[in-house]
């Protein structure tokens, strides 16, 4: 039996020493050959017979809105075994504003499961800033898998609402919610394999990190330029151990510690959100809106009765849902992933307590990717997807019980909607394919790794390891509170990621911007 665990984005999101590098060893890497038009052939070297005409496919672009081509690129189902198929992705281009850019810079914004064409069309600022758009043609791409990319499906929207929020019968802990929670699971699963046609096996991080060297040389750049988020830093350092030699300038924010096991990370997840939960909480006490009193520990407590007082009286919503225990801590997680998002949760919180359940739903919705009835992409199929793959199966209920007594003492007020019942790996119809193991890409250059203190999704402990791990791990420090630390207000943090993806300027291992 598959360990039913939870393991959430955060992403989506997700100690060791660092590995020491003296900051006047490596003053400068190589510079970026300027893109003079010539080096927009295909790089085929190296590449083995059997995969050559991915590689060596010419990119038709598209216009697909002001300043953006669109084009789709062609890649194996499995590159252990081209003949078995082939699936697509949709890669999209923001040409640098310069005119006279340096490279292409490949970016993923997390996830898994999160569709980077969509999002670089409509909010590009978030993931870069004028100084990378100005030197770099900055790529977005769905992973396989992924939104426009040949993608996962499983569920339509009514279904999808079904399965993320009403509430099962009984009482939480109960045989009755606990069959009732791994049937849906089981039916999930179900859905998936029967609408998904036959990709499942295939929508592995190993596999969109080899696409990731198609991309690279379809776009004619003879080394990967990566910026990747979340889950996008265990999608990168994958590359790095793939193909050290093919790696660029990479920089990792909101490192992900690939040798963690699925147990420790929901663990380490969940002491993320309960500690970030109690920094909202220190500052909430601060001002007049806030819905609870006394010292943070009497306000975690209130909250707890309140997660407890919602699952036993469920809350209706304008359009009809019921606001339960597992919805209101969705909305909880959605809302500690910024600051910025601070003073909805006190009005979701405030509304809650007092009978009300539409705010709460808002963040919970924001967090699950539904709009109005619908859903944008499928983030959450594909990250379910991703997961029951990468993961190796771990154990029996027994370890659930194990990781249930370390939740419940490492993070209270999380626990009790944290792990449990209903994991859809436990039917996921293939077996997992992943390991869980350092990555040290030994032969690559410096690898930038960005570590925020009070990251809640990617906890700061993982990039600590994540940059220890790599041989030429460089840990970046941003001291604050949640996800992310580039493009996020603390100029030390983004001018240190501008100066290497630009210049080659490489920080100072151990650099703290505080």
């Amino acid at each position: 039996m598959s360990l039913r665990r939870r393991l959430v984005t955060a992403v989506a999101g997700v100690a060791a020493l660092a590995v020491a590098l003296s900051g006047c060893l490596y003053a400068q890497i190589p510079p970026i050959a300027p893109d003079d038009g010539a080096s927009l052939a295909p790089q085929t070297d190296g590449v083995p017979a059997e995969l050559l005409p991915y590689y060596g496919q010419t990119l038709d672009w598209e216009e697909c809105g002001t300043g953006f081509d669109c084009t789709r690129v062609t890649v194996p189902r499995d590159y252990a075994d081209p003949s078995v198929g082939e699936l697509e992705l949709a890669v999209v281009r923001h040409r640098a504003t310069s005119g006279e850019p340096i490279g292409s810079l490949l970016t993923n914004p997390g996830g898994p499961g999160a569709a980077g064409v969509s999002l670089m069309k409509q909010a590009l600022s978030v993931l870069v800033d004028d100084r990378l758009t100005d030197a770099y043609d900055v790529i977005g791409f769905d992973p396989r898998g992924v939104g426009e990319s040949t993608a996962v499906t499983c569920y339509d929207p009514p279904q999808l609402d079904a399965y993320l929020y009403d509430i099962p019968p009984g009482a939480r802990g109960s045989e009755e919610r606990e069959a009732a929670l791994d049937q849906r699971a089981s039916e999930f699963a179900q859905a998936c394999e029967a609408r998904s046609d036959g990709i499942l096996p295939y929508i592995t991080t190993d596999n969109s990190a080899r696409d990731m060297d198609v991309l690279r040389a379809v776009l004619g750049d003879p080394q990967l330029n990566y910026l990747g988020f979340s889950y996008g830093t265990f999608l990168g350092a994958t590359y790095a151990g793939l193909f050290p030699e093919r790696v660029g300038r990479m920089v990792l924010d909101g490192g992900i510690d690939p040798s963690v096991s699925g147990t420790d990370t929901s663990l380490r997840q969940a002491v993320g959100f309960e500690n970030s939960l109690r920094a909202f909480m220190a500052d909430c006490l601060n001002t007049n809106e806030c819905p609870f009193a006394g010292s943070v520990d009497d306000a975690m407590s209130d909250l707890s009765a309140l997660l407890a007082r919602v699952d036993a009286r469920p809350i209706p919503a304008a359009d009809g849902r019921q606001l339960g225990g597992d919805s209101l801590m969705t909305a909880i997680t959605a809302a500690l992933y910024s600051e910025e998002s601070w003073p909805y949760l006190r009005s979701a919180l405030s509304d809650a307590r007092d009978g009300r359940a539409d705010v709460a739903f808002q963040l919970a919705d924001f967090y699950n990717g539904r709009i109005g009835d619908e859903y944008d992409g499928n983030t959450m199929e594909a990250f379910v997807a991703y997961n029951c793959m990468d993961y190796p199966d771990e154990g029996t209920d027994a370890d659930l019980a194990a990781l249930q007594q370390k939740l419940d003492a490492q993070a209270p007020v999380v626990a009790p909607y944290w792990a449990g019942a209903g994991d859809p790996c436990a039917s996921w119809p293939v077996p997992p394919t992943g390991v869980r193991e350092p990555i040290t890409a030994p032969g690559s250059p410096p690898i930038v790794v960005i570590g925020t203190t009070g990251d809640p999704a990617t906890p700061y402990d993982g990039a600590v390891s994540l940059a220890s791990q790599l041989e030429q791990g460089v840990l970046v420090t941003n001291v604050g509170e949640g996800h992310l630390g580039y493009n996020k207000g603390n100029a030390c943090v983004t001018d240190a990621v501008d100066d290497y993806l630009i210049n080659g300027t490489i920080p100072e291992d151990g650099l703290r911007c505080g």
